[in-house]
């Protein structure tokens, strides 16, 4: 008797692992752990929602009566990967409001934040990019000896800079055309992965913060990063002043960490309503998820804001133009979600959790 290959039975076999799959990792990424084949789940939640999405409509093709309860279960999780990404896309209001300042209002400025990837050599990119684009101010990621010198034709327009290059892909140059008061570069959880903090002015003063926090992976969980993204979030907390916070926070918009940050931080986010805007990876635009963020303060509207063209680098780049404008801004922003007895909860056990992290890797080094 000849064996013939059952195609539909393994091709609905195939679709149903799939599906198993896909609602085992939307349930992971509901479980509140700092280990990173949990908090990778956090990532691809789009990615994941148009799987599930496709999942369905193969397996109710088939035969919908058969695979009910699979695709009872692939609605629920797909209900959730929906609900955390919703707030990114048009179906709800934006946060911040958009302003149609002219273009030489002294209350807006205009600022580009790029992870420039070290490895990428293709400086001229970058170069063409920052002199069409012209911003006020501009934090570079990721940038060595290298960088800095071939950048040079474009920094030496800033009168204002902080820069410390390092070969550990984790160097950053800061540079703005707005008045500087006061500038520091320090490394907040972890030795040479330095963020920025300056004091700018326009009409008022405010402050800018800027973040590059090392991105969970094998062999490094997330307590580092958490604690650098929180720590920032309570200083923003703390300060009489407007606040900005951008870069590579290695981390999604919607995840548990960046909206505790967000609600600790006091901050509002311009992407809220309008959508992901999406930066890596920079050459799979269908795969990219937003890791490079731009956070602000109740004072602040938006007169721009917008992902711009590859680079060359991993990462694209972001860019805003922002009005501090605090009457008009009271009128027409969002207030900030108020700080929940669970953010103090949640900032209170990343700081635990990467306190004995520290110390055990004291011991282990002694």
């Amino acid at each position: 008797m000849r064996n013939t290959f059952d195609f539909r039975r393994w091709m609905t076999f195939a679709l149903m692992a799939l599906a198993v799959f896909a609602i085992l990792i939307s349930g992971l990424s509901a479980v509140e752990s700092n280990e990173w084949w949990i908090r990778i789940w956090d990532f691809p939640r789009i990615q994941i929602l148009v799987v599930m999405a496709v999942l369905a409509i193969a397996l109710a093709a088939l035969d919908w009566r058969k695979h009910a309860w699979l695709l009872a279960c692939l609605v629920v999780a797909g209900g959730w990967q929906f609900y955390r990404i919703m707030p990114y896309t048009p179906l709800v209001s934006s946060e911040v409001a958009m302003t149609n300042a002219a273009k030489e209002d002294p209350e807006c400025f205009s600022f580009v934040s790029l992870n420039v990837l070290q490895t990428n050599r293709d400086y001229d990119r970058t170069l063409r990019l920052l002199r069409d684009i012209n911003p006020d101010v501009l934090l570079l990621l990721e940038t060595d000896g290298a960088w800095q010198t071939a950048l040079e034709p474009v920094l030496a327009d800033y009168p204002h800079r902080l820069d410390r290059p390092l070969d550990n892909t984790y160097g950053l140059l800061f540079a703005s055309r707005l008045p500087m008061a006061s500038g520091k570069i320090e490394d907040i959880a972890e030795p040479d992965t330095p963020s920025i903090t300056a004091q700018l002015q326009t009409d008022r003063p405010f402050m800018l913060m800027g973040l590059h926090p090392r991105p969970p992976h094998p062999g490094q969980d997330t307590e580092e990063r958490d604690a650098e993204i929180l720590i920032a979030a309570r200083r923003a907390a703390k300060l009489d002043m407007p606040v900005i916070a951008i870069g590579d926070f290695n981390d999604v918009a919607w995840s548990n960490t960046s909206q505790t940050f967000k609600r600790i931080g006091g901050y509002l986010d311009p992407r809220i309503g309008r959508g992901t805007f999406a930066t890596f990876p920079a050459h799979l635009p269908w795969l990219a998820w937003p890791l490079d963020h731009v956070f602000m303060t109740k004072e602040f509207m938006i007169s721009d804001i917008k992902v711009l063209d590859d680079v060359g680098s991993d990462h694209r780049p972001v860019y805003a133009r922002v009005c501090l404008a605090p009457v008009a801004a009271s009128v027409r922003n969002d207030r900030p979600e108020a700080v929940s007895q669970d953010d103090r909860e949640t900032a209170r056990t990343v700081m635990e959790e990467y306190r004995e992290d520290q110390v055990d890797e004291t011991n282990g080094e002694d």
